[in-house]
């Protein structure tokens, strides 16, 4: 049996091997500072094999820093020793029964850097679609201040407030001369870790204002590649503008969008044609609706030339009207792609696809001219409608901040949240951003608008988008309406938010409303449930041995083992989970029996041996849950007799 780590992975270990592995001539060592020998790179030798132009020293060269940057990428890559734990009675089933955890939704409270270094094992390159909604750095709001101590003795603490769990929030005022560099080192880790998490088709979008904005575009150009970059949407959000502003009254936020691949044509969707541009499809067939598009080029930069595969002849029937890439008796008519004043452009298409597309092919005479052109439907044969860029600026009445705080009073009965964004933007992102099945991440989740706009898209089009949410138990104030009315932190507030949204698309959803998933599992991070380890051998006592002989902490209860294995073995966290029992101990079944588990103590030969014969991928037990010395020594013969292809492991 093998042991689990249990701890999130040392990035910039991997980092190095994978280095040592490429270059394993550049692997030297050195003194560091303290006189130890340790492990180095050599950066000429490296220099030599990659054989490039190396800028190092004071050298000049395009580049976006700031104080602690260096700290702040040891950051993202440094491992942590937490983990996630289930509230059972405070998690809601997909249909809405409190206490149950039979959903595919995941909200986790918790500073959301430990969040994200505890999921980037497990979701690495499953999340479609990140929206996050960040603190703005305005100067009066409150910001993750990152401990440095853990990994580097000389970072400088600053007075703040902390949250119940520990995490040190500190308001960022324009006095402070680390103004933009805090902001900065808090969420250059965080976005590195998110980018990781994406699909290869997927897309993160997040909302500024002017404060930061330029250092998050680059920042953001930096962790995703600036060809990576799409757009900076114009949100108005206030349409009467701000009237507190001096000069210009701002009317709108930013959102930016990056992608994991530019050239990967599935990140973005196009939005349903609507109002004038239905109007264009304006003839009719037996199939429906359709326009017609040129086939020819206009963009004379694309000519014989520049795209000597779209320049060829077609040939037109004169009676039907029909195209071909052949001359015939029938297709007689000689058409090239060139303009009317003779200058050679090219087809749109080659001539491959307009003859399996030729239904879709067309002639019209003008004059003593044939002009080619194609079909196009205003709805496919999937019974999709045709769609359109979104466009950069966007004005629709539905997404300014009046409908967000509105979605907040028809579920509270009260504002009890600041500054909400509208679920209809939110859905618009989704929209574009991801498909009905898709994974969607919001880690900076306030009061739930991302949760509840996922719950009603999925009602209004019958997807089964479900979504991982994470928010710091950050406390309300105490003259706030959120805590007049029962809520001490935000997260309180948003798990809440999606328990009454959840229920209310069930009511007004009605049939369209059944099999929808409307719960999530509560998780909240918290320190590993291993027992700390670490004594000198001056320390090490008899009590402290007998102490060790059980590694688990005593409080923790056999769902909280199961939720760090399930991240340790990279096992999705919505996962059906089914608890047996075997032999009278607790036995529990993962994704289908693709892992089993049993944190029992005193376990039979009779509980090994039913767990192998069912032959899962993974068996999970505690190191010291064998009823007796016999059952351990007996332990890997079991699963090689009925499971030999089993993954054993201890904790």
């Amino acid at each position: 049996m093998d042991n689990l780590k249990m701890h999130t992975p040392d990035l910039a270990e991997e980092k190095y091997r994978k280095l040592a592995e490429l270059f394993p001539n550049a692997v030297t060592e050195t003194i560091n500072e303290d006189g130890e020998v340790v492990r180095a790179i050599d950066a000429d030798v490296l220099r030599q094999e990659i054989s490039t132009t190396v800028v190092e020293g004071p050298q000049e060269r395009y580049q976006f820093t700031w104080p602690d940057k260096k700290k702040s990428v040891i950051l993202a890559n440094s491992p942590i020793s937490k983990t996630l734990r289930l509230d059972r009675e405070k998690s809601v089933g997909r249909d809405g029964t409190l206490g149950s955890i039979d959903t595919e939704n995941i909200y986790i409270e918790g500073d959301n850097l430990d969040a994200l270094k505890l999921l980037q094992e497990t979701y690495l390159g499953k999340v479609k679609m990140i929206y996050i909604d960040p603190p703005y750095n305005t100067g009066n709001d409150f910001i993750y201040e990152d401990d440095y101590s853990t990994y580097l003795t000389d970072y400088i603490y600053n007075s703040g407030q902390f949250d119940e769990e520990g995490n040190r929030l500190v308001q960022n005022t324009e006095s402070n001369g680390r103004f933009h560099t805090d902001w900065l080192n808090m969420m250059y880790p965080r976005l590195r870790i998110a980018k990781d998490l994406l699909s290869d088709d997927g897309v993160i979008f997040i909302s500024i204002d002017d404060n930061e904005a330029t250092n998050l575009k680059k920042i953001c150009d930096e962790v995703f590649g600036a060809g990576n970059f799409v757009a900076q949407l114009a949100v108005q959000l206030n349409p009467r503008g701000r009237n507190l502003d001096r000069y210009v009254a701002k009317t709108h936020e930013s959102v930016l969008i990056f992608v994991k691949d530019y050239l990967n044509t599935n990140c973005i969707s196009g939005v349903e044609k609507e109002g004038k541009m239905i109007d264009e499809y304006n003839k009719e067939d037996t199939r429906g609706k359709y326009r017609l598009i040129g086939l020819r080029n206009r963009n004379q930069s694309f000519n014989p030339t520049t795209r000597p595969n779209l320049y060829y002849p077609l040939y037109v029937n004169p009676n039907t009207k029909k195209v071909s890439t052949v001359h015939s008796d029938c297709y007689t008519d000689e058409v090239w792609p060139d303009t009317p004043d003779g200058i050679k452009t090219c087809w749109t298409w080659m001539q491959s696809k307009v003859e399996k597309e030729n239904a879709l092919i067309t002639a019209e005479k003008t004059g003593n001219e044939w002009r080619v052109f194609r079909k196009d439907y205003l709805v496919s044969d999937d019974g999709s409608v045709a769609t359109t860029l979104v466009k950069s600026i966007w004005t629709d009445g539905t997404i300014n901040n009046d409908y967000g705080k509105k979605s907040i009073k028809e579920l509270f009965g009260a504002n009890v949240m600041s500054f909400p964004k509208p679920p209809e933007l939110i859905k618009k992102l989704v929209a574009i951003g991801s498909r009905k099945d898709s994974l969607i991440m919001d880690f900076f989740s306030g009061s739930g608008t991302t949760a509840q706009s996922i719950m009603q898209m999925n009602m209004e089009d019958g997807g089964n988008r479900h979504f991982i949410m994470v928010q710091l138990p950050e406390k309300v104030g105490a003259d706030s309406l959120a805590f007049k009315n029962g809520y001490n932190t935000i997260a309180e507030l948003g798990e809440e938010r999606i328990r009454r949204a959840g229920a209310k698309v069930r009511n007004d959803g009605g049939i369209r409303a059944d099999g929808i998933d409307i719960g999530f599992r509560l998780l909240r991070v918290d320190e590993s449930n291993m027992k700390d380890v670490y004594y000198s051998p001056a320390d090490t006592q008899q009590s402290i041995l007998d102490m060790l002989a059980d590694n688990i902490k005593p409080d923790r209860t056999p769902e909280d083992l199961l939720f760090q294995v399930m991240l340790d073995l990279g096992i999705l966290l919505s996962s059906k989970i089914e608890e047996t029992e075997i032999a009278g101990k607790k036995v529990f079944s993962v994704a289908d029996g693709y892992l089993i588990a049993c944190f029992d103590n005193d376990v039979t030969e009779t509980t090994v041996t039913e767990i192998a014969r069912k032959q899962p991928f993974y068996a999970v037990f505690r190191d010291s849950g064998m009823a007796t010395d016999s059952v351990a020594t007996n332990f890997d013969q079991i699963f090689e007799t009925y499971s030999p292809k089993t993954q054993r492991k201890v904790l």
